[in-house]
C-alpha cells in the first residue's frame, strides 16, 4: 500500500470497509462474525454514496473485506469508482467461489488481492475456516490467479499482485515452514506470503479462545523475531515477499498511539464508522455525517478515560481478550451485547498444536 503518512488531523491513511457480513465460511476466530449475523449490505446506490464519503477523506488505499466481498452485487461498480478517483483498492477473499469473469471484471482493477489460507493442509485450514472443502477452493482460487497473472505478464499487460494471507492460531503455528516450502512454490506468480497472529477480537475474544487457540505470547514473540523472519524468507522462492506481524499495534494501546502509530478507519457494511477499528462501538454513519467529523469523533474515543484505563495494562494475549470484551460491552449496542452473550464458549482445541 502507499506509504503516505497518516496524521490525526489529516485523516486516515487506510480505510477498511467490511462491505458485507455475508460469508460462505464460518471461521472459528472470525473478527466480524460474518455469516452468523445480518449482512447489513447496502443497495448499490448507498454503497456508492459510502464510497464517495470515504474518498472525501483522501485515503491512500481502501481495503474491501467482510464477510466475503465477492458475493456483493455491485462490488465492480464500487471498485471502478475508487480507481476513477485515483485510490488503490485492495481486496481480501476467502476464495470459496471465484471465476474467470470476476478476475477480469473486478480483480484486474485492484492493486492487490489477498486470499485467506489459514492452514497449510486441508485438515487444519478447514477446521479453522469452519467448512469442509474450503482449503481446496482456496487453492483453486490461487491457481486461477496464478494462471491469469502469468498470461498478463506474457502480454506485458496490467496485473494486480496476489498474495496468500494466513491468520495464525495455535493449531496452525507449526505449519509456518510448510506454508513456505509446500504452498508458496505451487504458485510461481505469487507476490506475497503474509503471516499475522490472530487477534483476540470478535469471536476470537470469547472466553476460552485465548487460552486454547490464540498464539501464546511466546509464539507471538517468536513470530516477529528478526532471525525467525529471515529464516522464513530463506524458505520461499526469491520472487515471494514474506511479511509478518503480531498485530499488537491494533490494540490501540496508549503507548503506541503516543508514538504516532495511527490505525486504519474501519467501516461497517451499512456505512457506520467504528471509533476503534477492531472494537465494537460506532460514532456515526458515512451516509449521514461529515466524513472528517467521524474521524475526529473516532480519534476522541482513543483517549476516552474508560479506553485508557482498560487498555493501559494490556500486554498479554489473554489480557487483551479480557479488555476487548470490556470495550465491546461498554461501547456496543444492545444488539452487540446480545450477540456477545450468545457466543459459544471454547473448551478445548479442535486440533492438536503439533
Amino acid at each position: 500500500m502507499s506509504s503516505r503518512v497518516a496524521t490525526i488531523s489529516g485523516g486516515p491513511n487506510v480505510i477498511v470497509w467490511d462491505i458485507t457480513y455475508a460469508c460462505p465460511l464460518r471461521c472459528t476466530h472470525c473478527y466480524s462474525e460474518s455469516g452468523r449475523r445480518a449482512s447489513k449490505q447496502l443497495s448499490l446506490v448507498d454503497m456508492l454514496r459510502v464510497t464517495e464519503a470515504m474518498l472525501a477523506l483522501c485515503p491512500a488505499a481502501i481495503v474491501l473485506a467482510g464477510g466475503e466481498p465477492l458475493v456483493v452485487k455491485g462490488v465492480q461498480e464500487v471498485v471502478d469508482r475508487m480507481v476513477d478517483a485515483g485510490v488503490e483498492p485492495h481486496l481480501y477473499t476467502g476464495g470459496w467461489s471465484l471465476g474467470p469473469s470476476v478476475v477480469e471484471d473486478v480483480l484486474v482493477k485492484c492493486a492487490d488481492v489477498s486470499v485467506s489460507v489459514d492452514g497449510a493442509t486441508a485438515e487444519v485450514h478447514d477446521a479453522v475456516r469452519g467448512r469442509a472443502g474450503s482449503f481446496d477452493r482456496a487453492m483453486a482460487t490461487l491457481e486461477l490467479l496464478d494462471r491469469w497473472a502469468a498470461r498478463q505478464r506474457a502480454r506485458n499487460a496490467k496485473r494486480c499482485a496476489f498474495a496468500l494471507d494466513a491468520t495464525l492460531v495455535r493449531s496452525s503455528f507449526h505449519q509456518l515452514e510448510l506454508f513456505c516450502t509446500d504452498i508458496a512454490p505451487r504458485f510461481p506468480e505469487l507476490h506475497q506470503l503474509s503471516f499475522g497472529a490472530a487477534m483476540p477480537i470478535g469471536l476470537a475474544s470469547r472466553p476460552g479462545f485465548a487460552e486454547h487457540d490464540l498464539l501464546t505470547d511466546e509464539q507471538a514473540d517468536l513470530l516477529v523475531d528478526p532471525q525467525h523472519i529471515e529464516w522464513l524468507r530463506s524458505l520461499v522462492p526469491p520472487s515471494v515477499h514474506v511479511s509478518v506481524t503480531d498485530n499488537r499495534l491494533l490494540r490501540y494501546h496508549p503507548d503506541l498511539l503516543a508514538q504516532g502509530r495511527i490505525p486504519a478507519m474501519q467501516v461497517e457494511p451499512d456505512g457506520r464508522v467504528r471509533a476503534m477499528a477492531i472494537y465494537e462501538g460506532t460514532v456515526g454513519s458515512l451516509l449521514t455525517d461529515p466524513p472528517m467529523e467521524l474521524w475526529r469523533r473516532s480519534v476522541a474515543r482513543w483517549s476516552d478515560p474508560f479506553v485508557v484505563e482498560t487498555l493501559s495494562p494490556v500486554y498479554t494475549m489473554q489480557d487483551w481478550a479480557v479488555a476487548t470484551r470490556r470495550i465491546d460491552y461498554h461501547f456496543g449496542t444492545d444488539d452487540d451485547r446480545a450477540r456477545i452473550d450468545a457466543r459459544p464458549l471454547v473448551l478445548s482445541q479442535a486440533l492438536p498444536a503439533g
